[in-house]
């Protein structure tokens, strides 16, 4: 089993900024390994057996968070505004390598959202070649025309300013003006652009589903990581 020094586990995970804020938490007795304090930065140690505080270890590198995210939040690290990762523990932001988005959600928009350190991920998952299927709720400005569902799924639609058309999506309506859309790509602003060709304005848009996860009743602003299990299910 791989053993690390516990000083260079403690930070790169986020937990200790400093080297004196190590031989703090040391002393106080607030790290143990199998139970037992640590006592010297240089101890091998194992993830599995480490615990702060009385918690086990945030994951390694490969960790992958699914977050509810609320209106108003954006998805940058440098934007300005609100943040998605300071819904995080301060210690996240910390990491090396750092959290960043698999692919964003606008502003304004909300739902299901991943995040990871694991950088080999992020471009395995935004690869337009796979063509991992995003589900989106969709409120529209006006009434819908009738033609929408026919209109996406002929695989013709031209957006502006792209030379390439859209593969073919789901549109399913739900009301007058709202409706589930299914995409298997992710263009730029691509739900917002699809409505706008057809002389329609998105008001409202949540992402419900992403491969086979969906939020199962996570409450906006909350987060939970994800199993290896559950990063099987978008990565095969």
């Amino acid at each position: 089993m791989k053993t690390y020094r516990i000083d260079q586990l403690l930070n790169s995970l986020g937990y200790i900024e400093a080297r004196r804020l190590a031989q703090r938490m040391l002393r106080n007795h607030q790290v143990l390994h199998n139970g037992t304090p640590v006592t010297n930065l240089k101890e091998k140690v194992t993830h599995a057996g480490v615990t702060v505080d009385g918690k086990p270890l945030d994951p390694l590198p490969g960790m992958v968070i699914l977050m509810h995210k609320p209106s108003g939040f954006v998805c940058s690290h440098t934007d300005s505004g609100q943040r998605v990762y300071d819904l995080l523990p301060p210690r996240f932001l910390a990491r090396t390598p750092q959290l960043n988005s698999i692919g964003r959600l606008d502003k304004d928009a909300t739902g299901l959202l991943l995040l990871t350190d694991d950088g080999q991920l992020i471009q395995r998952l935004t690869n337009p070649k796979r063509h991992v299927p995003k589900v989106y709720e969709v409120t529209l400005a006006d009434p819908l025309k009738g033609n929408e569902t026919e209109i996406f799924a002929a695989g013709t639609l031209m957006l502006n300013n792209e030379e390439k058309p859209l593969l073919p999506a789901e549109f399913t309506p739900t009301s007058a003006n709202t409706g589930t859309l299914t995409l298997h790509e992710g263009r730029y602003h691509q739900v917002k652009r699809m409505f706008g060709a057809i002389g329609n304005k998105v008001t409202a848009l949540h992402r419900s589903q992403m491969g086979t996860l969906v939020l199962d009743g996570l409450a906006p602003g909350k987060w939970t990581i994800l199993t290896e299990e559950h990063i099987k299910q978008i990565t095969t």
